[in-house]
């Protein structure tokens, strides 16, 4: 992969910037964290000072080297296998989580596949597998973590918000994807949930917002990118000339997650390169 991103890919992620401390004191709960995005949130959490449930469904050893680093940077955490589509097995880790770190005051709503098929030839079973998946499990856990968040109150000393939620979407929340209809919806219904939900808790000094990645070197999109002229066209797409790296997805939630972003709630944040520019009509249109 390195050989790959040198060949054709100058232009690196910036380096490290994680304020150490920033999240001190605080309990996260990351789905589907042990590859991708998820992972990096988590490795990002956990470099913050928070300590963190690494959720996954398969892949013990990942998870467990996720868990490894995180602890390795002097944070806790432990890895916790659990499908979030099932309301039974969300609210068993939430109670796991209870028992071993008291309480939560991060998620990452991340847990997401994509399985793509023509419109006409789409099964309910693959329909209902990617909602949920991608929307009905973020409602069960985000419906978990606020009846905590609620429950807890603000406690000063660890942060100024009582809970935040952080759901992982899409640029593909707005720009409509022939060929992946329930990825797409799926993703427009975590946007208008996201922002439902954080109209409704706010006063409880709730704060609920949406990181939106476009283009990002993760295994879910590899054939977008593995190749130089997989690549070539994919930069057709992106105005700033680099794909994303999931470490630019894990510093954004560590901001949105600090009380560097206490006056942010129901906001969408997208991380592209600038894909929702419409980069077709940049000389045309």
């Amino acid at each position: 992969m390195s050989k790959l991103y040198c060949e054709f890919d100058p232009k690196r992620a910036p380096a490290d910037k994680t304020l150490p401390g920033l999240l001190k004191g605080q309990k996260a709960l990351v789905t589907g964290a042990n590859s991708g995005i998820g992972k990096a949130c988590a490795i990002e959490l956990g470099k913050a000072g928070a300590d963190v449930v690494v959720n996954y469904v398969k892949g013990d050893e990942a998870a467990k080297e996720v868990v490894d680093t995180i602890i390795s940077g002097g944070s806790k955490a432990f890895a916790y296998q659990a499908d979030v589509s099932k309301e039974d097995q969300v609210q068993a880790m939430f109670k796991r989580m209870r028992e071993e770190f008291g309480t939560i005051d991060i998620l990452i709503n991340n847990a997401g596949i994509q399985k793509d098929s023509k419109f006409t030839e789409m099964s309910l079973d693959l329909w209902n597998l990617v909602i949920g998946i991608n929307l009905t499990g973020q409602f069960l856990c985000a419906r978990e973590a606020v009846r905590e968040f609620k429950r807890r109150g603000v406690i000063p000393e660890v942060s100024v918000s009582a809970g935040k939620i952080i759901c992982i979407s899409s640029v593909h929340d707005v720009i409509p994807w022939g060929g992946h209809v329930n990825y797409a919806a799926s993703k427009g219904g975590v946007m208008l949930m996201m922002k439902s939900i954080a109209q409704e808790v706010a006063p409880d000094r709730i704060r609920v917002n949406s990181i939106c990645p476009g283009a990002i070197r993760t295994p879910i999109n590899t054939a977008a990118w593995d190749t130089p002229e997989a690549y070539s066209e994919l930069m057709t797409l992106v105005p700033y000339q680099r794909i994303g790296e999931p470490e630019d997805i894990g510093r954004m939630s560590v901001f949105l997650a600090s009380d560097m972003a206490d006056y942010m709630t129901g906001a969408n944040v997208y991380i592209d390169g600038g894909m929702t520019l419409y980069p077709g009509f940049a000389s045309g249109g």
